[in-house]
Order: structure tokens, then C-alpha cells, then sequence
């Protein structure tokens, strides 16, 4: 219940506060680090929730990770240690049905996955990752990109659907 109720008042009071580099943003940015941290599932140290970011109760954060300027995190995503994200960064961790062609497909319920995106990640702006898909450590996702399938280690990937362009480690 206090998870809720904090998720709540960050919702209302915090998410729309001003951004760490303006001089007038004060303490709000560590207002909103504290709230965020209180209410996921898993939190670990020194969390960065830039402005307007939005983040399921049911997620989890890594140590030194950054929620990108309006990003929106929904589901069962786990988000590994330093990881960083652009603004308009897009998780999901669901999708509805489709299959049936005798009902509309909002009556057709929804699946839930785990989405899950490793350590030292860069998502570019825009980036969007749909359900279940899993990002590999070190990994680089260009801004725009639409990640549909496992991306490995050390990958540079982007493009609709994000393919690989090139590795890091080669």
C-alpha cells in the first residue's frame, strides 16, 4: 500500500518537476530519485529519474542507471546497472492479443513477458523496446530505433526493426 501511495504522490507532485542542469531545478531531482526508489520492486544505488519519466511499480533499476526525459517503462522490465536513455525512450513488458478474428482485439486480453535490457546500455532517443525482448550487456541502441528480437553483447543496433550494424568489442 505505501508503494502505491508513493507512486501516486510522485505522479502528481514530482515527475513534472524541473531537470538537474536548470538552475532553478533545487531539490527536485533528488526528490525524484527518492521516490522512484521507494516504490519499484528493485532499486539499486544512486538511481537518475530525469523529468516527466514514468516507471511501473512492478520494474526494476540497476545501480547508476538513468530513466531518460519521458520515457515510459510499463510491466515487468528489468533495467540492468548504468544504464542510460535518451528522452522518449519507449519499455514494454506486454502486448495485447490478436489472434481471434470473432472479437475485437481489446477484449482479447493481454501477454506478459520480462523485458530485460543488461548493464552498460545506451537507448538512444526514441528508442522503443517491445515486450520480452532482451538487450545484452553493453549494448548501443541508436535514437528511432524499434527493438523486436534479442539483441546480443557488445551489439550497435538500429533501424525498424534495430538490427545490428556493428559490435563494440570487434
Amino acid at each position: 500500500m505505501i508503494k502505491k501511495v508513493t507512486f501516486l504522490i510522485y505522479l502528481l507532485l514530482f515527475r513534472n518537476t524541473p531537470e538537474d542542469y536548470r538552475p532553478y531545478a533545487l531539490f527536485f531531482p533528488a526528490i525524484r530519485s527518492f521516490l522512484v526508489r521507494s516504490y519499484l520492486k528493485e532499486c539499486g544505488k544512486k538511481p537518475r529519474v530525469k523529468n516527466r519519466a514514468e516507471i511501473s511499480l512492478n520494474a526494476s533499476l540497476g545501480d547508476f542507471s538513468e530513466l531518460g526525459t519521458r520515457c515510459m517503462i510499463q510491466g515487468n522490465v528489468y533495467i540492468g546497472n548504468h544504464v542510460i536513455m535518451g528522452p522518449d525512450v519507449k519499455i514494454y513488458a506486454r502486448n495485447h492479443r490478436f489472434d481471434r478474428l470473432d472479437m475485437p482485439i481489446q477484449e482479447q486480453g493481454k501477454d506478459y513477458f520480462e523485458t530485460y535490457i543488461g548493464d552498460d546500455v545506451w537507448l538512444g532517443a526514441n528508442v522503443v523496446v517491445t515486450a520480452g525482448c532482451k538487450i545484452g550487456n553493453h549494448a548501443v541502441v541508436a535514437a528511432g530505433a524499434v527493438v523486436t528480437r534479442d539483441i546480443p553483447d557488445y551489439a550497435v543496433v538500429g533501424g525498424v526493426p534495430a538490427k545490428v550494424i556493428k559490435f563494440r568489442n570487434k
